[in-house]
């Protein structure tokens, strides 16, 4: 289904409500997955990444999609914080639904993950870089 589709037939939506779609930048596939099946109800990104592009709010809709760009879900974003990389908690890392879920493994692979990001934009990952956590909730389908 794609975006536009998806976001037709969700009924809960007013007028006025918009959303934005994007795919989740490692493993698309399986955190949409993770996602669509309420396993992973929160992501997180690098603040200096949003330099040209707002930061999430609280009641924003996003389409999640897939590696082909096929609508997988909307969620609606339910809290957003901002803090240093090396503060980031175990209750966050758990959120994000990945790997075995510990605090561990999420400094792991987001470690690997925001220095090739930050690297690709010609910054320098820091574990004290601002990183966005966000939560949200599967609103549809439901």
């Amino acid at each position: 289904m794609s975006e536009q589709e998806m976001w037709e037939a969700f009924e809960d939506k007013k007028e006025n409500d918009s959303y934005q779609a994007w795919a989740y930048g490692e493993s698309p596939d399986e955190l949409a997955q993770l996602t669509l099946d309420g396993i992973k109800t929160a992501t997180s990104s690098a603040y200096a990444l949003y330099e040209n592009e707002p930061l999430p709010q609280v009641g924003e809709y996003s389409i999640i999609l897939d590696s082909h760009n096929q609508a997988v879900c909307i969620i609606q974003t339910t809290a957003v914080e901002i803090k240093p990389f090396c503060e980031v908690d175990a209750t966050h890392a758990y959120l994000e639904g990945e790997g075995d879920r510990t605090l561990a493994y999420w400094q792991s692979v987001h470690r690997s993950f925001f220095e090739k990001e930050m690297q690709a934009n010609h910054q320098t990952f820091d574990e004290k870089m601002l990183v966005v956590c966000e939560k949200f909730q599967v609103v549809y389908p439901k």
